[in-house]
């Protein structure tokens, strides 16, 4: 399976979440200039080579900082958003340490723990939206 970007791959991206209706999304949030991303970028994507039934994004805060919303504040990186592509609250919003296996286990757990929705940014309603790549 492959990452998408939401500013190169709206319309597969679309596709992807849409074919995938029991899955995950797992969405990184991250910076272009941040090295501890650039870093985490590799792993991230093998980590969606081994969960084919879910769609991992690589989401930019700045490019897409309109669509995020105001009120979303990242601080630390990488941040990550696990959500059910039917929707509903996330399985997990929030900074983790920049080790793959970190994520890896949450995936495998099932893992929940689930953030406050005020603090959450709409990311699935975005992306599924009509034009992902603005």
């Amino acid at each position: 399976m492959t990452v998408y970007f939401p500013e190169r791959d709206a319309a597969a991206l679309r596709r992807a979440l849409q074919d995938r209706p029991d899955g995950r999304l797992v969405a990184c949030l991250c910076a272009a200039w941040c090295g501890t991303c650039k870093e985490y970028e590799a792993g991230f994507a093998a980590l969606a080579a081994r969960h084919p039934a879910d769609c991992f994004v690589w989401i930019d805060i700045e490019t897409h900082a309109d669509y995020l919303g105001e009120d979303v504040d990242i601080e630390n990186f990488p941040t990550l958003l696990v959500q059910r592509v039917a929707g509903g609250q996330p399985d997990f919003y929030g900074t983790v340490l920049p080790h793959l296996e970190v994520l890896e286990r949450m995936l495998a757990r099932g893992a929940r723990m689930t953030a406050p929705a005020a603090d959450m940014p709409e990311v699935l309603e975005w992306l599924l939206g009509t034009d992902a790549a603005r």
